[in-house]
């Protein structure tokens, strides 16, 4: 009897001690309702740095409420309540209980969060992208050039930058801001891109210094802090292709055709894939500088069409660079091309364009990666190309 006594006694200890041990693990609640939303299904995902999760889900009755918990992690948690394509944006960085309460359908603006500072910021910044979303995309169909959308961007930045990430680098919601987007013409664009804006690499820089001090050894901190040096070295690279763009351009005002080899145009096509044209040697290539909304473009593009179909599969290759001033416009139309597309932003090209009367315009390369004729040198462009196949 006293071992049984004795075996009891420690199974009640251990027990004790596991239930200690969860207790000081701590639990996170989210709670609330959603109105409007009967039998609709609410799902309540963990949002990780390799994707969504589904953590747990309810069937929504008449009366629309819900309760959601979990485990308390070491560093800020970005979690998401969603119907459907509706969502809400919860961040947790305590065993706090986040109080929601929202109406379907448009659940994702409106809604309201209760005892949670993080939450209501992040529930402003949620909002004020929506805004963004609304005006660049009524101004992109209203036809606005790239400018102008930029300009609202900026904008916007410099808001987020000075009244949230700034404020408190290591907070949830400054966080949160740096991995905003918006969509326009069906494609998403970040609206800190520290990949290409070296301005916007330092603010996630100042994020990850905050994070690296307050949650050190988090994932996530380090995930912002590799973003950040990839950012640097993105920048350092963009700085030496600048310096050879420059002597390059130099070089080419005294470009003459059939005496000086090609210069390199290192470009970006729509997916943010850098094209360098000496990676086309052994093919005989198209230099082709075009803008969609130049005349004579579209009849042109019938005709590179049927050349690129005759003779792409004997190692011909079409580098044709977009000089539109809407870039989403040029994305829209290079869409549906099965050549090279890239787009100059910056006029990298003017130094081949110099002597140009016009575009399109082009160039017409060898296999030893050597510029052999130009468009005003050439009489039947299906002939030259053979000629060199």
């Amino acid at each position: 009897m006293r071992k049984i006594s004795n075996l009891l006694s420690c199974s009640i200890l251990l027990l004790a001690i596991l239930a200690l041990a969860s207790c000081g693990k701590g639990k996170f609640h989210v709670d609330g309702t959603v109105s409007g939303a009967k039998d609709s299904i609410l799902y309540f995902e963990h949002n990780g740095l390799d994707g969504f999760s589904v953590l747990d889900s309810v069937k929504l009755d008449e009366n629309g409420k819900f309760s959601f918990s979990g485990d308390k992690a070491d560093n800020p948690e970005f979690y998401r309540l969603r119907i459907a394509g509706q969502i809400i944006n919860i961040a947790i960085d305590s065993t706090e209980t986040v109080d929601v309460t929202a109406k379907y359908p448009g659940m994702a603006s409106n809604y309201e969060v209760k005892n949670s500072y993080e939450n209501s910021k992040i529930r402003e910044l949620a909002l004020m992208q929506m805004d963004l979303q609304a005006r660049c995309q009524a101004a992109y169909s209203s036809g606005a050039s790239d400018s102008v959308i930029n300009k609202m961007v900026e904008d916007y930045k410099k808001t987020v930058e000075r009244n949230y990430i700034f404020k408190e680098p290591m907070k949830a919601y400054a966080y949160f801001a740096l991995f905003q987007y918006i969509v326009v013409n069906n494609q998403p664009v970040m609206i800190f891109d520290p990949a290409g804006n070296h301005e916007d690499n330092r603010v996630f820089g100042a994020v990850a210094t905050s994070w690296d001090t307050f949650y050190p050894n988090s994932e996530r901190g380090k995930n912002l802090h590799n973003i950040t040096l990839r950012g640097m070295r993105n920048e350092r690279i963009v700085a030496n292709n600048r310096a050879q763009q420059q002597q390059t351009a130099a070089e080419a005002k005294n470009l003459n055709v059939g005496e000086t080899g090609i210069i390199d145009l290192p470009l970006y096509d729509r997916n943010n894939q850098l094209h360098h044209i000496t990676d086309l040697k052994g093919q005989v290539v198209l230099l082709y500088f075009n803008a969609f909304a130049a005349d004579g473009s579209q009849s042109a593009i019938m005709q590179l069409r049927d050349i690129y179909d005759k003779y792409h599969s004997r190692g011909f290759e079409i580098y044709m660079v977009g000089l539109d001033d809407n870039k989403s416009f040029w994305n829209q139309q290079v869409s549906a091309l099965p050549w090279i597309n890239v787009y100059d932003q910056n006029g990298s090209s003017q130094a081949y364009l110099s002597a140009a009367p016009g575009v399109p315009y082009y160039f017409i390369i060898d296999r030893g990666n050597n510029i052999v004729k130009n468009a005003s040198q050439v009489k039947d462009l299906s002939k030259e190309i053979e000629a060199l196949l």
